[in-house]
């Protein structure tokens, strides 16, 4: 028997954050809003703010200044609930999860071959003066948090050796650097994106240690995951940190009628969002479909209540 589909006879009114405005978290929010404003009373006003969709968008929800918000990677947010990391000062144990929509991702750390480093051991011995192109590391953009927290832990003293950062909003700056000369080395994510096919094949892509991946699981709960070989031109298989799925966030006083209508939007409408990235390879959409209802429903932080209440439905 399929769920029950949902019917709100109240009007609503619902704040959603998703992210800078033209990229995959304000699709999705676009898609919820549109589905569930379906369902709901004639009244109804769903308004998505713009956000960077990462630390910024895990306080907003937390401090009630909006229902529901989109962030990425997902495991980054389990670190708000009990207040390690960035969220040493303010956590959020009443954080809930409506669901969570897969993106395959890696954070990668690449040099170009003309510097002849292929593992970090190599970096730390030839101490190059490297232009890393980034993330802005202001505790708020997971990019530059992630990227800095694994070089520092690596013993790549980039500053130190003479180099420096360039650092950015989003990823699109960040493959100008290296697509146009300015860079030596890229620390970085969105990893199906065209650029790093276009450079891909200049760059050596350094594994990450064994001993630098478990201290970040055991400090903040961030997995490791594997690239496979030649999804970069011509690179080997090699572990780097993951940074995967975007998590529907909100907090556990959301209406238990509201979190069931997001998460049956979530795993019944499927459809929507899917046909946006079909032109896509999955394995290169910066949404990986075909989408599983039970997937979404296996999030790493702790399910609301209400929706709950339609993932065990399936």
């Amino acid at each position: 028997m399929a769920p029950r589909e949902p019917k709100i006879e109240r009007s609503l009114t619902l704040h959603l954050r998703g992210d800078w405005g033209a990229a995959n978290l304000h699709r999705i929010c676009g898609w919820i809003a549109q589905e569930l404003a379906d369902r709901c009373g004639p009244h109804t006003r769903i308004a998505t703010w713009n956000s960077r969709g990462m630390a910024d968008a895990v306080h907003a929800v937390g401090r009630g200044e909006v229902d529901i918000a989109m962030t990425t990677p997902a495991a980054f947010a389990t670190a708000a609930l009990d207040g390690r990391g960035i969220y040493a000062d303010e956590h959020y144990p009443e954080l809930r999860a409506l669901g969570v929509l897969p993106q395959r991702d890696r954070l990668v750390v690449a040099v170009r071959r003309s510097f002849g480093v292929s593992t970090f051991a190599e970096l730390r011995a030839a101490k190059p003066a490297l232009r890393v192109a980034t993330s802005v590391n202001d505790g708020g953009n997971h990019v530059g948090l992630a990227a800095h927290a694994v070089l520092d832990r690596a013993g790549a003293d980039i500053v130190g050796w003479g180099g420096e950062f360039l650092s950015d909003e989003r990823p699109f700056e960040s493959f100008d650097h290296v697509l146009e000369g300015r860079a030596d080395a890229i620390v970085h994510e969105a990893v199906m994106l065209p650029a790093w096919q276009q450079f891909g094949a200049d760059m050596n892509f350094l594994e990450v240690e064994p001993d630098v991946l478990d201290s970040l699981w055991a400090d903040f709960a961030w997995p490791a995951s594997d690239v496979a070989e030649g999804f970069f031109p011509g690179a080997p298989a090699f572990r780097t940190l993951d940074f995967s799925d975007f998590l529907v966030l909100t907090r556990s006083d959301l209406p238990e009628d509201v979190a069931y209508a997001v998460a049956w939007v979530l795993g019944e409408t499927r459809e929507v969002i899917e046909r946006q990235y079909r032109h896509i390879p999955p394995e290169r959409s910066p949404v990986t479909y075909p989408l599983d209802p039970v997937a979404i429903g296996r999030t790493p932080v702790p399910l609301h209540p209400g929706a709950a209440a339609y993932f065990d439905q399936l």
